[in-house]
């Protein structure tokens, strides 16, 4: 008997952070048997975050979903038996049929999230040419990054671009706003050192205290939503200290003038009135901000997570047009790297198979859409790389819409969450180590493929051969829909753009991943801008073709920003809802070792808040508002700011008391821009349950 040598093969994680980390399985015979972070990444360098270190028991779970079900009891009972593909794929098939049939193939929501950050399993393409060729509702995802998208590509030109990651080693004052790296992009925290030890200081601007903070020389804890504010504050004392590079705004910025009467608008009072934060400690940053060149600011998704955040991104990209920042290595923002990979997206996406235009509906939008919608009505929905009823606002109108008999809803999945319990079918997913997959990032300059390691567990497919089942099942002849992954990825990669040129699937497979051809270092915006312009705009005609204000500045937040209202008075603390440092959205919240380390749904509060309701560490409080309410315990301490509670985002309503959690609370209205989310935006009372 011959004895299999272990090898090893060359992957990715595809999971939601701006890392994309280049991993290695290592592979005896069908099975893996260990994981590691690959050390030839130039960025990521061989290390995993303490999300991923057991991701092959997450894989081998004895929880997980390994064969496709049919629900047996009432929807949210979580009640399924094990059926076969064949039933599974003709009974979906039967019924979109029938959906098109009496209400149109409108009628169909392809519900698709950031679960999987794949290229061709997950959250830019999978399925998307099976539903042009149908027909359905066009999904737009508006959960994540969509605000602040918006608000850089109004000052840049392009939503996901921005300054190099990897330059942060060369500057000299690092501003990490709303960013709590070491949670949520762990990588970057090297070249932030790097910096450190050449002499940088690093400035953290977040209404919590966190590891970041903690770790960082300075602190600063605004009021949520009023970032751009803050902002203008700065270049307030930045211009009185003329610290303006006035050769970069005459040659490469348009519109200052009128942002310069803008920023005037905001002295350090009125800064520090709106903020929250004392005047000195605005007038101190905005003279650090003036002397030191480069200054490297990374922005969090968070900070657009409310009614003006899209104008809070678009503002604080500004900055370095005013100091000239974006000239140098080092200098400049950091939101998004996505728009530098020159990828044929035309290719994958296919949408010139779509025959007539249909409805957009938004995925923060989908409490609404499932009990509001007319015309038609929504009749399937079809649920893969997202787990809805713990991950969008409004959770009780979600889940009321989940509930709804006449609602044929499929689910694609790991585990049985809480979103599949309303599922009619469930079908079984392949997790990243099973699956061939293509990987951007949004957090650096490298492409990666994901060879698979392991076959699938079970009789798990990938997202990409459940749609080719399904097509088939459906007796759909577009050759497209059809292709295979790698013949995907190769499209992909033939788009002739500078940036890819070269880099081929074989290439990626023997390497595990590439940079793009950019050069090193990276200044994008030295000389130019992707602008109509070709210039950094303080004001943008197209804002003003959409009915915006043209001109960087404040926009405040529906309901944080508001003081002595009926609302605030009713409501008087500012609800936000940061990652959690165990979960990635709500993946891992299902696992024992992750859930121990998390504990119970906590909400942060101040002591200044928690002593005239009584409350005491470790209390058990009700946090509540007209649409819902959740209960956690209780965590009083200074890492927050007084008029602010906090409760991480992620846990699940089935392993939580009553059901419900932090989303129970939050508003589904749109932000400012791009129709985003309003996660931190959201007035509660805090309330000792006995």
């Amino acid at each position: 008997m011959k004895h299999r040598s272990a090898h090893d093969i060359r992957g990715a994680c595809a999971l939601d952070c701006p890392d994309t980390c280049s991993w290695i399985v290592t592979v005896k015979g069908n099975e893996a048997i260990a994981l590691r972070g690959d050390p030839e990444h130039p960025y990521t360098r061989g290390s995993l975050c303490n999300k991923v270190t057991d991701y092959l028991d997450y894989v081998r779970s004895p929880e997980r979903v390994l064969y496709p079900m049919r629900r047996v009891g009432p929807k949210g009972s979580g009640r399924f038996i094990r059926i076969s593909w064949d039933e599974a794929l003709e009974t979906i098939a039967g019924r979109l049929r029938d959906v098109i049939a009496t209400d149109g193939a409108e009628a169909i929501w392809p519900f698709l999230g950031s679960g999987n950050m794949g290229l061709l399993q997950g959250a830019y393409g999978a399925g998307r040419r099976f539903w042009n060729v149908l027909g359905a509702s066009r999904h737009v995802q508006t959960i994540c990054t969509i605000a602040g998208g918006f608000g850089t590509g109004y000052t840049l030109g392009d939503n996901r671009v921005g300054m190099d990651p990897e330059t942060f080693q060369f500057s000299k004052l690092v501003v990490l706003w709303g960013a709590n790296v070491l949670s949520t992009h762990p990588h970057l925290w090297r070249p932030i050192l790097q910096a450190r030890k050449n002499g940088a200081s690093v400035v953290c601007i977040d209404p919590i205290r966190t590891r970041t903070a903690a770790a960082s020389d300075r602190h600063l804890a605004p009021m949520p939503g009023t970032d751009a504010a803050l902002a203008l504050g700065l270049l307030h004392v930045l211009l009185t200290e003329g610290g303006e590079d006035r050769d970069f705004i005459s040659e490469h910025t348009v519109g200052w003038e009128a942002f310069r009467q803008r920023i005037l608008e905001f002295p350090p009072s009125r800064a520090a009135a709106i903020s929250g934060l004392s005047v000195e400690s605005i007038i101190e940053l905005g003279k650090r901000l003036a002397g030191t060149r480069p200054t490297g600011i990374r922005i969090g998704i968070g900070i657009q997570r409310h009614g003006g955040g899209g104008m809070a991104v678009r503002t604080i990209t500004c900055i370095p047009g005013v100091t000239g920042d974006w000239r140098y290595p080092g200098g400049g923002v950091h939101y998004d790297t996505r728009g530098f990979f020159g990828l044929n997206w035309a290719a994958l996406w296919r949408d010139d198979l779509r025959s007539l235009e249909t409805r957009i509906l938004r995925m923060t939008r989908l409490g609404e859409g499932l009990l509001e919608l007319d015309n038609p009505p929504v009749k399937a929905l079809f649920v893969y790389a997202s787990n809805p009823a713990v991950s969008i606002p409004h959770q009780t109108k979600v889940l009321r819409g989940l509930a709804r008999d006449d609602l044929f809803t499929v689910v694609v999945e790991h585990f049985l969450t809480d979103t599949t319990r309303y599922a009619d079918i469930v079908l079984p997913a392949t997790m990243q180590i099973e699956h061939g997959d293509l990987l951007v990032a949004y957090g650096h300059l490298y492409l990666a493929w994901n060879e698979p390691a392991v076959p699938p567990r079970g009789e798990c497919l990938s997202t990409t051969e459940i749609f080719r089942r399904l097509a088939r099942k459906m007796g759909i002849d577009e050759p497209a829909l059809y292709d295979s992954d790698e013949s995907m990825a190769r499209q992909l990669l033939d788009s002739g753009h500078p940036s890819v040129s070269g880099i081929t699937l074989e290439a990626l497979k023997a390497r595990g991943s590439i940079r793009l051809n950019y050069p090193d270092p990276f200044v994008p915006f030295a000389t130019a801008f992707p602008t109509v312009s070709g210039k950094l705009e303080f004001v943008s005609d197209r804002m003003a073709q959409a009915g915006l204000d043209p001109v960087a500045g404040y926009t405040p937040s529906y309901e944080a920003a508001q003081r002595d209202t009926p609302l605030a008075i009713e409501y008087p603390l500012a609800l936000v809802t940061p990652a959690n440092h165990y979960f990635l959205n709500s993946i891992f919240a299902n696992v024992p070792r992750q859930l121990r380390r998390a504990g119970a749904p906590t909400l942060l509060i101040h002591p200044d808040d928690a002593a005239p309701r009584g409350i005491g560490a470790g209390d058990e409080v009700r946090v509540a508002n007209a649409r819902g309410s959740f209960v956690a315990v209780a965590e009083v301490s200074d890492r927050i700011r007084p008029g602010v509670v906090a409760s991480t985002k992620g846990h699940w309503p089935c392993n939580s008391k009553e059901g419900a959690t932090v989303n129970a609370t939050v508003d589904e209205r749109d932000s400012d821009m791009g129709g985003g989310a309003v996660y931190h935006d959201n007035r509660v009372r805090v309330d000792k349950t006995s």
